[in-house]
């Protein structure tokens, strides 16, 4: 395989050129709680302003060259929260869902949740399921939301997933590569992410989308996730787009020149 053709594939799995197509970008909902500290209110009504910029956010990517968004909800580490914290943190997914699923079904979007069903209260399981369902057939916008979600826990269950197959005589090791592994991640039915944005400074991927985010460009923006919308997902994408992806290759100009 020529180094040329080896990036060719890299790209293709990574979704081609972006510039041609929508981008999918991810988000790390961050901040909410210091937004709340710094107003004097309780941690649960930063949450709830989250939900707001999550509106916004979602409102606005379409216009932004957006065809995939996908945000950190709530993860598998999240569950070590205090209790009355976890409880509102699984009450405001029930409340966007109640309040926006119908608006985003009109306006075609495909809501899909990503994560560990296993675990998740009856009610809480119901309401995701009918989330999926309202939406299965929309395809002009794509909003997953990473709920009891851990890419560490989403490689194991994909392995897991796997081995089960080989037990059931459905597969053989010998089939496993890169691209049948991803076909038994929650995220299979995505393209990987371009660009992974996390909100309120802080500068780490936090166990999100580690299979997927080899290749994307990571834009760490000072601001608090409630305080979120078109401007900072439009400064992101901007900075998203002043960069040269080259998918471990090396840029034509550097080809001429050592040429």
């Amino acid at each position: 395989m020529s180094a040329t053709t080896g990036l060719q594939d890299v790209s293709a799995r990574a979704g081609g050129d972006a510039s041609n197509r929508s981008l999918h970008v991810a988000i790390i909902m961050d901040g909410n709680g210091r937004w709340a500290k710094r107003r004097g209110m309780p941690r649960a009504l930063g949450h709830r302003a989250g939900v707001n910029a999550l509106k916004r956010t979602v409102e606005a990517a379409p216009d932004l060259g957006v065809g995939v968004l996908t945000v950190f909800g709530f993860s598998t580490e999240n569950w070590s929260r205090p209790a009355h914290e976890v409880s509102e943190l699984m009450g405001l997914l029930k409340a966007y869902v109640e309040s926006d699923l119908e608006r985003l079904a009109r306006e075609g979007v495909r809501v899909r949740i990503i994560g560990r069903r296993t675990g998740l209260a009856a009610d809480i399981q119901e309401i995701i399921e009918r989330a999926e369902r309202r939406t299965a057939s929309n395809n002009k916008f794509t909003l997953q939301v990473a709920f009891n979600y851990g890419g560490r826990a989403d490689i194991a269950d994909a392995a897991r997933a796997f081995a089960e197959a080989v037990e059931r005589g459905e597969a053989k090791a010998a089939d496993l590569d890169e691209a049948a592994f991803e076909g038994f991640l929650s995220t299979s039915t995505a393209p990987a992410p371009d660009l992974i944005v996390r909100t309120s400074g802080e500068q780490r991927i936090s166990n999100f989308l580690l299979w997927e985010c080899a290749y994307a460009e990571l834009v760490f923006q000072d601001v608090l996730w409630p305080d979120y919308g078109s401007e900072a997902l439009s400064a992101a994408i901007a900075e998203y787009r002043r960069r040269d992806r080259r998918y471990g290759g090396i840029a034509a100009d550097d080809v001429a020149v050592a040429g």
